[in-house]
């Protein structure tokens, strides 16, 4: 972020009174209230998408989100000399979501259940991407793995991590095999996604965490909508979850009050409840610390590679606990098939 892209304000019918550096952003103070200006990565019809979804949470009036602003000329997103998009958008005073508060975090579940429940836009919607589809994403990152097994197995030399990383791939790389399989024949067997309902179709916030939800003065907001898609709602129920519970060692207390504190707002169907239960189960952490070490330079691998892994393996056996115990009714009817 520069002083060109502060030049760029001027292309939107504001006073700005002040301006301050934020996280990758340039935070204003205007006559319009709190500003952020930030680099938009995306088309035209994907941030009318996403302006249009804004607008139809605003007007449920259940949870505050941020807005776009427009500039004079109408567009969502202006350009600098050098051709880089920036959008225009309110911004909430307060801080984020406490993470190690259990009530907030209880909270902002909660909150979450209240935002899909005004997240939706007409089947018919112009520029309205494909759904989601979990299998098929677990079937890329399968094969991404057998890529990287295959590579450290023809390595010569290899680091500390490289050997750990070799010590436990086949179980995590079966385990994904496995859950990637199972949920395939839940889906063939029970048809529809729950991505489409009543002629509408269901969005997600893509990227609900502690990050892009606050809390200030005039209570609650969620902010940071660029990753919005189409998809099961599970889909943000199981990232802040996820987060959380890595946090909180799969604490079989935590994880069912979260549950809870969701499904008293918004009770999940059985469908849900079996593919947020497979979105745990598949040893995600695995590939992202898999997928970043294969994509990086390998003349040096940081030390935090190494505590990553280590933290996962060491979660592991809590981690299928917690499974067993809160989504008790879905593992009882795995063991009774296999």
């Amino acid at each position: 972020m520069n002083d060109r892209a502060v030049e760029l304000l001027e292309q939107y019918e504001i006073e700005v009174l002040r301006t301050r550096k934020g996280r990758g952003a340039i935070v204003c103070d205007t006559d319009q209230g709190c500003l952020i200006l930030k680099e938009y990565v995306g088309n035209e019809d994907k941030i009318a998408l996403q302006d249009r979804l804004l607008r139809k949470i605003e007007e449920a009036g259940s949870v505050k989100v941020e807005r776009i602003l427009a500039a004079r000329d109408g567009s969502l997103f202006v350009r600098d000399g050098d051709g880089t998009a920036y959008v225009l958008k309110t911004w909430p005073e307060g801080r984020e979501c406490n993470i190690y508060d259990r009530s907030e975090c209880s909270q902002a579940v909660r909150l979450l259940a209240q935002l899909h429940q005004c997240m939706a836009l007409p089947e018919d919607t112009p520029g309205l991407p494909e759904p989601f589809s979990p299998e098929r994403e677990y079937e890329k990152h399968n094969r991404e793995l057998k890529r990287v097994k295959k590579y450290l197995k023809q390595k010569g030399q290899k680091t500390w991590f490289e050997i750990s990383l070799m010590h436990t791939f086949d179980y995590f790389m079966e385990q994904a095999q496995e859950v990637t399989e199972e949920w395939k024949e839940y889906s063939g067997r029970m048809p529809g996604t729950e991505v489409s309902e009543n002629g509408l179709v269901l969005f997600c916030h893509g990227d609900y965490q502690y990050h892009n939800i606050w809390k200030g003065n005039d209570g609650w907001s969620v902010v940071n909508f660029e990753r919005c898609l189409p998809d099961n709602p599970v889909r943000d129920l199981y990232l802040l979850m996820r987060k959380l519970l890595e946090k909180g060692n799969w604490s079989v207390s935590l994880g069912s009050e979260l549950l809870a504190a969701y499904e008293r707002e918004s009770p999940l169907t059985a469908m849900s409840r079996i593919d947020l239960y497979y979105r745990l189960a598949y040893p995600e952490k695995f590939w992202k610390i898999v997928n970043f070490y294969y994509n990086s330079g390998k003349a040096w691998i940081p030390g935090r590679n190494q505590e990553k892994l280590e933290k996962l393996i060491a979660q592991e056996k809590e981690k299928q606990h917690f499974l067993d115990e809160v989504f008790r009714d879905v593992s009882c009817m795995n063991r009774a098939e296999r």
